[in-house]
């Protein structure tokens, strides 16, 4: 394995999964590559109208997103031994995760999650579920801290 795809959503979950994915890309050696995508959402009203942010609207959302991704980054990076870099997407997250799994010849993709129970999962989906079912590289999953919410 030379190339681990993390994925990173802000939450102390996504730093817990980072944290082992640096431990298991020292023992490879492997690189990271640390992804966060984000969505620009769009809302529809039941009158058939939608509400649909500005291109500056947009523009500050990347801004935003990129300044936690380089934090991230710069926090993970006082690793020795580990090559790390970021990549910002917008877009669904899991579907951008698997591309970029494609677009990277990722041997792996390593997500955080909140181990939910069934009805949540039912309800609200699950990035990390998705990810699993879709990718076509192996997928780790790592369950948050026992203090995540």
């Amino acid at each position: 394995m030379k190339t681990l795809l993390l994925a990173h959503d802000f939450d102390e979950t996504s730093e817990h999964a980072l944290n082992e994915a640096i431990e298991l890309a020292r023992k490879l050696p492997a690189r990271i590559v640390v992804a966060h995508v984000y969505s620009v959402p769009v809302y529809s009203f039941p009158e058939g109208s939608s509400l649909i942010p500005s291109a500056e609207d947009a523009a500050r959302l990347a801004e935003v997103a990129q300044r936690s991704l380089d934090q991230v980054l710069a926090r993970a990076s006082a690793t020795p031994d580990v090559t790390l870099s970021g990549v910002l997407r917008a877009g669904v997250p899991d579907e951008e995760i698997c591309r970029l799994a494609d677009e990277l010849q990722a041997d792996m993709i390593v997500i955080g999650t909140h181990a939910r129970g069934a009805f949540a999962r039912a309800l609200l989906g699950s990035v990390a579920q998705r990810v699993v079912r879709s990718a076509k590289v192996p997928v780790l999953t790592i369950r948050g801290p026992k203090t995540a919410a």
